[in-house]
């Protein structure tokens, strides 16, 4: 069986909102292929164990320090939200069918100014429009 893909906690929303964009052309290429991987005929089946620290989408990222990252105290802050609004913790594991389930019953349309508060990729919209894509599903 293949290895489960690493998400950090606010990972997950991140998966679910990306369109492309990233810190540099490594991350971006990097992310694109876990989130193909997800939005595939069989992405829903794909295992994800959740970690507290540096995962499969920040491997090539510039910010990475090691398995943690230049800004460590703002990750921290996302990922505990995240964490304790999906019901998370380090070293479970579950499918992206059931992380989307999560997403849907605990992080409704309108609530990611203060879910993913600090984020920079926030303003773009990207996230809210594939959260309430995903509600609509």
């Amino acid at each position: 069986m293949n290895q489960p893909v690493r998400f950090r906690p606010h990972h997950f929303l991140c998966a679910l909102g990306f369109q492309g964009k990233g810190y540099s052309d490594s991350f971006t290429q990097n992310m694109a292929g876990v989130v193909a991987q997800l939005r595939g005929p069989a992405g829903g089946d794909t295992r994800i164990a959740v970690t507290g620290q540096a995962d499969s989408l920040c491997a090539p990222c510039p910010h990475r320090r090691g398995q943690s990252c230049v800004k460590a105290a703002q990750i921290a802050a996302l990922d505990e939200r995240h964490a304790q609004a999906l019901g998370l913790e380090p070293g479970q594991c579950l499918t992206w069918a059931e992380a989307q389930s999560r997403i849907r019953k605990h992080v409704p349309p309108g609530s990611l100014s203060d879910l993913c508060a600090g984020c920079q990729w926030l303003e773009f919209g990207l996230c809210e429009a594939a959260l309430s894509a995903l509600h609509r599903d």
